[in-house]
């Protein structure tokens, strides 16, 4: 029997519609050729997906603007986290324990994203009424992109390691070569 690989990917791998609306479209580039290449490479080496929810979009639609990490940092969106990913942890936990059958590669996430980012995460001081700033510019500036995980990711790391689980986490840049094994 041949075993299947399988990699859980951040939900917006498989569906852009999720992400916040982008006004400046070369913004994305990058990301775009990334997540095609990513993915046409993984269906070629016949590369399972298992998709993970995704947590802003669950929590506030598709008219959203973007978020920083410090407004996710929060109990109310950790544990609607947590509940987002119970039913992903016992998948995990059973392809896991069908080695004969199962082979999990990994974890790509988005990084830059506050929520899924694995290796950066946008941060900073963001939030509040914007009708009472002069300069929405000076909001803007304080926001930045910190070496950390955005918030889902982070819980998603705790509830892995209560249940024993150690996978990598990788951003969708390194993916072809850390998950699929393509430079």
């Amino acid at each position: 029997m041949e075993i299947k690989k399988i990699v859980l990917v951040s939900h917006c791998v498989l569906n852009t519609a999720s992400k916040v609306v982008y006004y400046n479209k070369k913004d994305i580039t990058q990301e775009e050729i990334d997540r095609k290449n990513f993915l046409c490479a993984a269906i070629k080496e016949d590369v399972h997906f298992l998709q993970l929810p995704c947590p802003e979009f669950n929590q506030y639609g598709s008219n959203r603007w973007g978020h920083t990490k410090e407004q996710f940092d929060n109990s109310f969106f950790r544990d609607n986290c947590r509940r987002m990913l119970e039913s992903i942890i016992l998948q995990m936990k059973e392809y896991i324990s069908e080695i004969d059958k199962f082979e999990v590669l990994g974890i790509i996430g988005i990084d830059g994203s506050p929520s899924c980012g694995v290796n950066i995460t946008c941060c900073g001081e963001w939030g509040g009424e914007f009708s009472g700033l002069d300069d929405i510019s000076e909001v803007i500036d304080r926001v930045n992109v910190k070496n950390e995980k955005g918030v889902f990711m982070e819980v998603l790391q705790e509830m892995m390691k209560e249940n024993g689980i150690d996978l990598p986490m990788i951003g969708l840049r390194d993916a072809l070569e850390k998950i699929i094994g393509i430079d």
